[in-house]
């Protein structure tokens, strides 16, 4: 095994194995299966936008030959053929881009679709990312894959240092009941397996609806009044900001009607990619802004 730079360090605190010989590649993905590169993938479809950017982040974007559906950040990802989405992946357009390497997503892809890929010679690494360390490792993997390690290395960084520094500012501020809406007919939300917990956690928030047994539960007005939540958060139903409040200042319930109600981009909170670290930031923003009016009430009485 060749020697690896002390900057490349945080590959070995992965998850996944990593090793390379000369060119050669070989590293488990997160079902554990192992997977064997001779060289330096070339050419890349990814089967979930997250992938398409963490692609792009790791310095992979000009070897992405093919993307999934909805692949829209950054732009040159919307100039790419598409190859189908989560629920199905159009098999005949994969064949004909002719890729050495395969990105997919365990709980975002179809499993058929990857026995499928792999059935026709296709080297699938499955990716499954559900905290927020998890970005970073599998951008530096992504970078490993396809033999740009120095920009992943510096990508992977860049997001290690914004969340520690939102950690640092944050996390220990006064806690914040929070309810985050994923969607809002039927309304969904998260648990504390979900990486948006994650954030919350981070910013000094705490979910009311950690202990749910499903990652997404589907719950009901009545459930969010029992949990007390001190601020409403979400967006993915909504266009913007004003739309989503709107649909929550519609309810003249007492114990809701009077909540703070912020709205935060989808795409930077709910896909699994460096663009996270934006998410984080609003969502640490709101509920500051939530502890300083509660701080001027009081100095107000």
């Amino acid at each position: 095994m060749l020697r690896r730079p002390a900057r490349y360090a945080p590959l070995l605190c992965c998850a996944a194995l990593f090793a390379q010989t000369g060119r050669a590649i070989e590293l488990r993905d997160d079902r554990g299966a192992a997977l064997h590169l001779a060289a330096p993938a070339t050419r890349i479809v990814s089967l979930a936008p997250n992938l398409t950017e963490i692609a792009f982040a790791a310095g992979a974007g000009d070897k992405l030959v093919g993307v999934a559906r909805f692949s829209d950040f950054p732009a040159a990802a919307r100039r790419l053929p598409q190859i189908g989405d989560g629920a199905r992946v159009d098999l005949e357009r994969i064949l004909a881009l002719k890729p050495d390497l395969v990105l997919a997503w365990k709980s975002g892809n179809q499993a058929g679709d990857v026995t499928r890929l792999e059935e026709l010679g296709f080297r699938v690494f499955v990716t499954e990312p559900q905290r927020l360390p998890d970005i970073p490792r599998l951008t530096r993997l992504v970078g490993a894959l396809a033999g740009t390690l120095d920009a992943a290395e510096r990508a992977a960084g860049a997001f290690e240092r914004e969340i520690e520094a939102l950690r640092a500012q944050y996390s220990a501020r006064q806690p914040l009941r929070v309810f985050y809406e994923i969607w809002h007919r039927p309304l969904l939300t998260v648990n504390g397996k979900h990486m948006i917990s994650d954030v919350l956690s981070l910013c000094g928030g705490v979910n009311v609806f950690a202990d749910a047994p499903l990652l997404t539960p589907s719950v009901s007005l009545e459930a969010v009044l029992a949990a007390r939540p001190d601020v409403i958060l979400g967006g993915s139903s909504a266009v913007d900001p004003t739309e989503f409040v709107a649909q929550w200042r519609r309810y003249a319930i007492e114990g809701l009607k009077g909540l703070p109600v912020f709205y935060v981009a989808p795409d930077e909170i709910q896909r699994q990619t460096p663009r996270i670290t934006h998410g984080a930031k609003a969502i640490c923003e709101h509920l500051e802004s939530v502890r300083r009016n509660r701080q001027k009430a009081v100095n107000g009485k």
